[in-house]
Formats: structure tokens, C-alpha cells, sequence
């Protein structure tokens, strides 16, 4: 079965000789990992959302944004884990950028560290590692010499319930990238030009729902990227620029093919969504906002 859809890197839908939701199944994580707010704050500016907003966050806000985040995610039925955030590492509650954990053709658990672009958030990846280690995962680093950059799971996303990734590149992840975490992981890669420094991730401008639906920002994408998400997904729900930008509105999260939790008052996604026949949870990260980051960003899925 895996032979149909050998490791590779695709990034024209004219290439693309498979549906992903004809792909292998893969089993969706049960556990949500989060990072405590402890030092978070807008130290510096790395993204265009951080400008104007260095030292402007309500820490005790965004304690409480957190906390609320959290308590949804154990609602739905994930237990969250936590690693302590450590000083001078405000972005560190950021966790979907630092790893990405997956899962091995063999069925082993293992964890790909991130190469950060930040000179400011690499000192990160270490407690992520350590933490990764303390849980029985394979540790796999990606080749510095041949990689300038990979950022984990803010870059990288999985089809819902596929063995197929989709890899953001152009900010902040090298396309080289994902040759490498192709061939570890058994699996193809669909890459995706992102054009647009407002949606520097590809977490920020896609948000796959469920295996045939996908929220999208079409600016975020040059023709290539948007006509490969066009092949990959039956339904692409656009993202208005507007919501994308000051809501990150695609950068909510569906982790179970039936609930969206996403940043409150997009108002047009969140009718998109509910019409799509997804039930929206909405939170408050607007703390969070200040530094580009919400739902999908504070978290990341482990087994």
C-alpha cells in the first residue's frame, strides 16, 4: 500500500498522482502539549504582528487566556501536558515550533527537533528535547549543514488522518527540509510557497478541518500552492484577509474532525465553519495576538 505513495517532495498539483484521503490512515495524537506562560511577553520583533506590541502584553491576561485554552482541550478529552516555560524564553509558549513528533513506518515514536531561524528562540528546542527524551520518543535531528531552517510543527501539518504532510517554506522552514523529514518518516510531502510576511507559518494560513475540508488564506499562497491545496481538499473554505490578519483566524485547530476552536469574533469563518457542519469553540488568545501566535501555535499533538 505504501508504494503508491512513496517519500517525496511535490509541490505542483500536476504532479500529484494521488488523493491524500486515499493515503494510508494514520492515527490522530490523544495528547496536547503546552508550555507554560510564566515568561511570556513581546521582547522583540521577528514578525510583522510583534511590531508596536514590544512590552504591551497583560501578563496576568495572558496567564488566564492560557489557562482557559487549556481547560477546553481537556474538555473535548486530550490531557495536556506541560513543560515549564524558563527565562529569557518568552516565546517558548509557542510549542508548535519547536518539534515535530510523529510517528515511524515501524510504528515507533519519534520527535524531529526544529532548526529555529531566531537566534532568540533556538535556546528553546533544548527543554523540548528533554522533555521528548524523558517520554520514551526517538530523538531525529535534521542536517545543519544542509538545512538553514526548520520550524516543527508551525511549518508543518499533517493531513487529517492521512500519512501525508503538507510543509510551509519561505520564511521561516527551507524546502530542504522536507526532502529529509520525507525520507525519516516514510511518507510524501506536499510543499507550499508562503508569499505573504503577515503568515510567515503555514499554521497561520491553512487549517485542515477533517480529511476532505480545509480552511484557507488565499493570500498567503502563490498559483502553485493554491491549486495543490485545490487537488488535495474536496471543500477549501477562504479565510477573509481581514479575520486572517488581526484574528488569525486560520490558525485555529480541529482535533477531532468535529470541533474548531478559534480565536473569537471572525465572525465570517465562524459561520463558514458552522455551515461546513463543524461545531466552533471560541477562546480569547488576543495576548497572544501580539505576537502572532493563537490556538494552533499554543499547542502541539503528541502520542
Amino acid at each position: 500500500m505504501f508504494d503508491r505513495f512513496p517519500a517525496r517532495v511535490i509541490t505542483r498539483a500536476s504532479d500529484l498522482d494521488f488523493r491524500p484521503v486515499d493515503a494510508p490512515a494514520r492515527e490522530e495524537p490523544r495528547r496536547v502539549l503546552m508550555a507554560s506562560p510564566t515568561y511570556y511577553d513581546v521582547e522583540y520583533v521577528i514578525n510583522p504582528h510583534m511590531e508596536g506590541n514590544v512590552g504591551r502584553v497583560d501578563r496576568l491576561l495572558a496567564r488566564q487566556q492560557w489557562a482557559a485554552l487549556r481547560a477546553v482541550y481537556e474538555g473535548l478529552g486530550y490531557p495536556v501536558e506541560v513543560i515549564a516555560g524558563a527565562p529569557l524564553l518568552p516565546d517558548m509558549v509557542f510549542t508548535a515550533n519547536q518539534s515535530f513528533p510523529a510517528r515511524l513506518p515501524d510504528g515507533g515514536r519519534v520527535v524531529v527537533l526544529s532548526i529555529m531561524r531566531s537566534a532568540r528562540r533556538q535556546a528553546e528546542v533544548p527543554w523540548f528535547e528533554a522533555w521528548y527524551r524523558g517520554q520514551g520518543f526517538q530523538v531525529a535531528r535534521l542536517d545543519e549543514f544542509r538545512i538553514s531552517e526548520f520550524e516543527g510543527g508551525g511549518d508543518a501539518l499533517w493531513h487529517p488522518g492521512r500519512g501525508v504532510i503538507y510543509g510551509g517554506h519561505g520564511f521561516r522552514s527551507s524546502i530542504d527540509a522536507y526532502g529529509a523529514l520525507s525520507g525519516l518518516l516514510g511518507v510524501p510531502v506536499l510543499a507550499l510557497r508562503l508569499n505573504d510576511p503577515r503568515f510567515y507559518h503555514l499554521d497561520t494560513c491553512l487549517a485542515p478541518l477533517d480529511v476532505s475540508t480545509a480552511l484557507f488564506v488565499e493570500e498567503a499562497f502563490d498559483a502553485e500552492g493554491r491549486d495543490l491545496l485545490a487537488a488535495c481538499f474536496d471543500r477549501l473554505i477562504p479565510v477573509p484577509i481581514q479575520e486572517a490578519e488581526r484574528g488569525l483566524a486560520a490558525n485555529g485547530h480541529c482535533p477531532d474532525g468535529r470541533h474548531f476552536v478559534v480565536q473569537a469574533g471572525s465572525v465570517v469563518t465562524r459561520e463558514r465553519v458552522q455551515r461546513a457542519g463543524f461545531e466552533v469553540l471560541e477562546v480569547d488568545t488576543s495576548e497572544f495576538l501580539k505576537s502572532g501566535g493563537s490556538v494552533y501555535c499554543l499547542k502541539t499533538m503528541t502520542d
